[in-house]
């Protein structure tokens, strides 16, 4: 499954997001930390095994020009003089897999056209809710992570401290030994 993401319609589902186009796609004013739309994009595809694009409207940026990767998202921009919908058209009627293609998109004559050519359509305020519960559950686990025990960096500083080598660690321990129990004989009575 894939995900062709209509950019400007998930950053419009945030407030505040059209005082700095550009600057929504990368960084983003939003949420702790100034989450990125596209940062957002890459934990999904990660998270669900999928595979992300996504069209902004305007020109592409020095950084990312059209057809670039960011962090496995692959990133397009709309061509000079058209817009975001009509390269995502392009794109719909390009791909092999329209079946299990999902088109991001709130415009209703772009999704009327996506499902046409056998797409399905995700409206963009369900996938901004999406990404959001992605990002909080990303949050909860890293905090369990976080107060679950050693961490991974601190591990041969805790086995240095007990005692134990990091080559002692990889044996494998030798299974246990079955415990016998003796065998109590009887004792004979003598007679009288």
């Amino acid at each position: 499954m894939s995900y062709l993401v209509d950019g400007n319609n998930v950053m419009g589902q945030r407030v505040g997001w059209h005082r700095d186009k550009a600057g929504a796609r990368r960084r983003g004013r939003h949420g702790r930390g100034g989450r990125r739309l596209l940062s957002e994009l890459a934990r999904l595809a990660r998270a669900a095994g999928v595979t992300v694009e996504v069209v902004f409207d305007g020109s592409p940026e020095e950084h990312f020009p059209d057809g670039a990767y960011f962090m496995g998202v692959r990133v397009f921009y709309a061509e000079r003089g058209s817009d975001a919908d009509e390269r995502i058209k392009r794109l719909v009627e390009a791909s092999r897999e329209r079946r299990t293609l999902k088109v991001v998109t709130s415009d209703r004559t772009l999704a009327a056209y996506v499902r046409q050519c056998g797409a399905q359509v995700v409206r963009s305020g369900d996938f901004r809710r999406r990404l959001d519960e992605e990002a909080v559950e990303e949050s909860m686990k890293a905090e369990r992570n976080e107060r679950s025990g050693v961490k991974a960096s601190e591990l041969g500083e805790w086995m240095s401290y007990f005692g134990v080598a990091p080559e002692d660690d990889d044996e494998e321990e030798p299974p246990p030994a079955e415990v016998k129990r003796p065998t109590i004989k009887p004792k004979k009575r003598k007679k009288r």
